[in-house]
């Protein structure tokens, strides 16, 4: 009996042991998480890196998720609209590849950095954002086709890593200046697919600790359109969408594409003023640039239409091959991805191909932008948008304050779906006549979101009014409409006072050697 008293009384002592001994742990958390910081595994914070894919001759409307060309896929930058942002009205301010990839980098109108045409040598002491970029801690890298102001590839300022090509380069089969060393490859070696190579090939040598800016600029889809060998064909079997403008200037068109009515129902609906189309416009037709002869005849329009579409898969698989690189190795939330075009381009449109004027086709262009950390899924940026302002937004998105002479703005805050007081709602744009490519005359003009007015300078040309929401195909000039001279008056002081106030009233002309081709005119200059 003693014993089991003995054993009770233990068994009394052990549970309050175990009492006290939680009293006294409890106690001891709450102090500790009074006092004291639990210990954490929180990431250092990622580099705010960046990565720019330019794309040439690529219009605003050639991607899948807009509809225009039928059939076309383009899952990547499907992609980059869906989960980024979508900038719907984004232009350039000359559309042709040198003076435009000049503004991308300086953030100036080609009349300021004077590069206005594919000729034009870059004047001493033009400054390219990517310096500020290097001088801030970046490691940078261009690859892919510089073609601006001269053809030459050898490296240029404010790139750690060089790869470039003399002039457009070609498809197949390239050499490539790197670091100053020219490398050549065969076996059917396809230029997008290379870039991208390389481009990989640097992004995994860098210290993923540390910020990197990548320029990746592709030659596609730079005419005369050449696919990768597995997209050959792929679009063999499409319909082609011939705009309704294509037929205005063709006095028969059913030898070449049918009767217009079956083709294009539209066009019997069009209101179109064929008097005041300017000259220009209707004689190209039958030139390089024109439909009727391109390139006096080495391809049919709807081979040529087609390969377009074929080239340009390369490309969005390029883009789908960097963003998988960034999720791979975890550098995706914080790495800003931005896509554009050159230039646009025209198929068929007024009955011309190229760029270089100022229709929609030409001097607008597809821009996207993708960075999960900043950009909300599905955003759409209905605000006007130029190449110009590329610069000072790469620049604002590593922290750097915008240099004095850019002229650019950073649209930083319309990614981020902020509201922007006095953000710029309309686009200017120039283009300077060209010694090899004499068919288009120098242009300045202006364009809102109702109205776009061009002003044909040095041709016996009528200017032209367009009304974009009446008018989206541009067919019907009001310029001579008495109902519209107030307003065409009020756009042309809008666009000589732009000029003035930045500098553009005179034509920077170079004493340069241009090359003068057979191919292109017949004649003398």
């Amino acid at each position: 009996m003693k014993n089991n008293l003995l054993m009770l009384v233990e068994k009394r002592l052990l549970v309050i042991g175990g009492i006290l001994l939680a009293v006294g742990l409890s106690a001891f958390t709450l102090k500790w998480k009074a006092g004291f910081t639990e210990p954490t595994t929180t990431r250092p914070p990622q580099p705010k890196n960046i990565i720019y894919i330019l794309a040439d001759d690529h219009r605003y409307d050639a991607m899948g998720f807009t509809g225009k060309f039928s059939g076309l896929k383009t899952p990547a930058l499907d992609r980059m609209a869906r989960e980024g942002a979508h900038m719907q009205n984004a232009f350039v301010n000359t559309a042709l590849c040198s003076p435009s990839r000049a503004t991308i980098l300086t953030g100036q109108y080609p009349h300021t950095h004077t590069i206005v045409d594919n000729q034009a040598p870059v004047p001493k002491g033009l400054t390219f954002f990517p310096q500020y970029l290097q001088k801030s801690g970046y490691k940078t890298a261009f690859l892919g086709k510089w073609h601006m102001g001269n053809e030459d590839d050898k490296p240029q300022p404010g790139f750690d890593y060089w790869l470039s090509f003399r002039g457009q380069g070609v498809y197949y089969n390239p050499t490539f200046n790197i670091n100053g060393k020219q490398v050549a490859h065969g076996d059917s070696a396809y230029i997008t697919d290379l870039l991208t190579d390389y481009a990989i090939k640097w992004l995994d040598q860098q210290d993923k600790k540390k910020p990197f800016f990548l320029y990746l600029s592709h030659k596609a889809v730079h005419a005369e359109f050449m696919p990768a060998r597995r997209h050959r064909g792929v679009y063999r079997n499409t319909p082609i969408q011939y705009p309704p403008s294509m037929y205005l200037t063709k006095t028969d068109t059913s030898k070449i594409f049918g009767p217009a009515s079956s083709q294009n129902p539209e066009n019997k609906d069009m209101k179109v003023n064929m008097k005041d189309m300017p000259n220009w416009v209707k004689q190209q037709r039958y030139s390089w640039h024109g439909v009727d002869y391109m390139y006096h005849g080495d391809i049919e329009f709807n081979d040529f239409y087609r390969r377009y579409m074929e080239t340009l898969l390369g490309v969005d698989e390029s883009v789908g091959r960097v963003m998988k690189w960034l999720e791979d190795n975890g550098l995706a939330e914080n790495t800003l991805v931005v896509y554009m075009g050159d230039n646009g381009f025209s198929f068929g449109e007024h009955g011309l191909i190229d760029k270089r004027h100022m229709y929609e086709e030409s001097m607008r262009v597809p821009l996207l932008a993708w960075c999960p950390s900043l950009i909300k899924p599905g955003t759409k940026v209905e605000q006007v948008v130029q190449n110009l302002d590329i610069a000072p937004t790469l620049l604002a998105y590593a922290g750097l304050p915008k240099p004095k002479q850019m002229q650019g703005v950073s649209f930083i805050p319309l990614l981020k779906g902020e509201q922007v007081a006095n953000w710029r709602d309309r686009a200017f744009y120039e283009y300077y006549w060209e010694v090899a490519f004499p068919q288009t005359p120098t242009m300045f003009g202006v364009r809102t979101d109702r109205y776009k007015f061009i002003f044909n300078y040095g041709v016996w040309d009528a200017n032209e009014l367009y009304d974009l929401k009446e008018d989206p195909n541009e067919v019907n000039n009001l310029i001579r409409s008495p109902e519209h001279q107030q307003i065409a008056e009020q756009l042309r002081k809008e666009m000589w006072a732009w000029l003035e106030e930045t500098g553009g009233l005179q034509i920077p002309l170079k004493p340069i050697r241009h090359k003068r081709g057979d191919h292109i005119y017949k004649g003398t200059y």
